[in-house]
């Protein structure tokens, strides 16, 4: 089974794989993960203070959060290979931070396949380029190298 999930992963090496719907990013979302993260730093949780004390206009999403919106858009967008019983996030082997995420902007996640590797007789380690835009911006707001591993029945 799992040669059936390698051949049809390789043939979509170079292509897009998946793109999400849009999710905005509130004040009260950003205000929900400095609590949980216990990182209330006023870029974030100021909005007014933002406002005067930077060139954004307001507060802005931790790039934290914002990358943590990876999880949501991959649901959204990936769908099990045959005989896959589960996936595994497997790390990131790079992210890069490009441009902040205001509150009330509206993201998405497009996913590109870069590679795929059988690791074991029920493991499949693909490699994907994630691109977290940001709707009506040109540059988005993350680009990330996300690994993840597919587990095949044994």
């Amino acid at each position: 089974m799992i040669e059936k999930a390698l051949e049809l992963q390789s043939s979509k090496i170079g292509t897009e794989t998946g793109l999400s719907d849009w999710v905005t990013i509130d004040q009260d979302r950003i205000d929900t993960f400095a609590e949980v993260t216990e990182d209330p730093q006023w870029i974030h949780t100021d909005p007014e203070r933002a406002a005067k004390e930077t060139p954004f206009g307001g507060s802005i999403a931790h790039g934290f959060l914002t990358l943590s919106m990876a999880s949501k858009f991959a649901i959204d967008t990936d769908d099990d290979l045959p005989g896959q019983v589960m996936g595994i996030n497997y790390g990131l082997n790079k992210v890069r931070f490009l441009n902040p995420v205001c509150a009330g902007d509206q993201i998405r996640g497009r996913f590109v396949l870069k590679s795929v590797t059988q690791k074991s007789p029920t493991q499949l380690l693909s490699e994907n380029t994630l691109t977290i835009e940001i709707k009506g911006k040109d540059t988005p707001a993350l680009i990330a190298q996300w690994l993840g591993m597919a587990v095949f029945e044994a």
